[in-house]
């Protein structure tokens, strides 16, 4: 199962600011789409599945499969405990390729695992002193291959990474 990370980060390595903000283009959120749009699935942590439900932003993604992964126990199926089940859900549900769209604790905690097999980061022209970032503190190391660049529009750039293991 390939399993991909796609975020939108400051130029400096943040996600968000530290009250949940996210300022990111129109272009940002289009490239984001399309992505959720082909995977037809996305794994996220608990703040993340709340902010987006008060939003109604699943809607604008077309309602993909949602799998949050949380500690705190839910009476909704697709709430499970760690990485590993999230992965294991959407085989199940007959899925080939996870798309994995934070928070940074969630993040981090698939880094660590060694789960990942790409990353896609939408870096947007803004910089924050104090926020949510990228990867919670957590104890891994990981070496990338940059596999395209792509411009999104004058100020916002995409990279795309292939982890290597």
């Amino acid at each position: 199962m390939k399993v991909v990370l796609y975020m939108a980060i400051t130029a400096n390595g943040y996600i968000a600011k530290e009250n949940n903000e996210t300022p990111w283009s129109d272009e940002e959120w289009e490239s984001f789409s399309t992505k959720v749009k082909e995977i037809k699935n996305i794994v996220i942590g608990r703040k993340t599945f709340e902010i987006m439900e008060k939003g109604g932003e699943f809607q604008k993604i077309d309602n993909p499969f949602t799998v949050i992964v949380s500690n705190k126990k839910e009476n909704n199926s697709n709430f499970v405990n760690s990485p590993e089940q999230a992965i294991d859900l959407l085989k199940e549900k007959g899925f080939s390729e996870v798309l994995v769209a934070g928070g940074g604790i969630l993040n981090s905690s698939f880094m660590q695992k060694g789960l990942v097999d790409e990353i896609y980061l939408d870096i947007e022209p803004f910089l924050f002193g104090k926020g949510i970032k990228l990867f919670a503190d957590n104890d891994f190391e990981t070496k990338l291959e940059l596999l395209e660049t792509k411009q999104l529009s004058k100020n916002t750039i995409q990279l795309h990474y292939k982890i290597l293991k």
